[in-house]
């Protein structure tokens, strides 16, 4: 029997919360410490596949031709130079969300990909799932897919608006298709320490959705905005930065909370 994989949705529908580089970052971490990460790439903008070195534009196949094509995964994931592999997207996925509604068992159709994978002996101790910013198909399709939920937050006030709202298709996810999904809390992103507001929204978070706050917050830092340039994560591009710290720190938080 192979050891057992956790599946991590990193979900906000709200934009700009730092979702992607979270889901790099703590991905090239995690690979970092040993483990074999897939990073899957559900976000038709495609940030992620971009930010990790891989042009879009250059992909014949991608994560949509999975989902909507029955395409075998193994012919598209692709391996990075952060020591992760993934499934990348393209813009093509925009079409995913409609071919996928008129489908029966559309929200399963994540939770077969990744069963397929595991009856083919393909095993990964990580996947991560970049939830797009939407709360449509693709996000359900990741949240009964995965085992728990991530929610990076950025320490602003208008930000955790949308918190509720994701907290509500948690609940209906839970009652109808992934009764196990749990929320791991959420992931305090662009962090200033040094204002008494980033404090004080933190501790409101934690107190008025009764989450865990996963820590340490990860620190506002130019340095995120340097790396998908790169192609790389900032854990290749600024190895003793701040914000690569934080996301080792986080990473290694995971793990503990997943032997859990």
């Amino acid at each position: 029997m192979s050891p057992k994989s956790t599946t991590l949705a990193i979900a906000n529908q709200k934009g700009g919360v730092a979702k992607t580089t979270s889901v790099a970052s703590i991905g090239a971490a995690l690979a970092e410490l040993g483990h074999s990460v897939l990073l899957v790439d559900l976000d038709p903008q495609a940030c992620l596949t971009f930010s990790l070195g891989i042009d879009p534009e250059d992909l014949e196949l991608s994560v949509h031709h999975v989902l909507t094509k029955g395409l075998d995964p193994t012919e598209v994931i692709v391996e990075t130079d952060d020591g992760v592999s993934l499934l990348p997207a393209t813009i093509e996925l925009a079409r995913a969300e409609a071919d996928l509604l008129t489908r029966t068992g559309r929200e399963h159709v994540l939770r077969s990909v990744l069963e397929d994978l595991a009856a083919k002996d393909v095993h990964y101790d990580w996947v991560l799932l970049d939830c797009p910013p939407s709360l449509g198909v693709l996000t359900v399709a990741a949240l009964t897919a995965a085992d728990g939920v991530l929610i990076p937050l950025q320490c602003e006030t208008l930000s955790h608006r949308g918190v509720g709202q994701l907290l509500d298709t948690v609940h209906d996810v839970r009652r109808f298709t992934n009764r196990d999904l749990a929320v791991w809390g959420v992931l305090p992103t662009l962090y200033d320490g040094r204002t008494t507001h980033a404090r004080t929204v933190l501790e409101t978070i934690s107190e008025t959705y009764d989450l865990e706050v996963v820590e340490p917050p990860i620190p506002k830092t130019i340095k995120f905005a340097e790396a998908p340039a790169a192609g790389r994560s900032i854990l290749a591009t600024s190895r003793a930065s701040k914000g690569a710290a934080a996301y080792r720190e986080v990473a290694q938080n995971l793990v503990t909370r997943a032997a859990r």
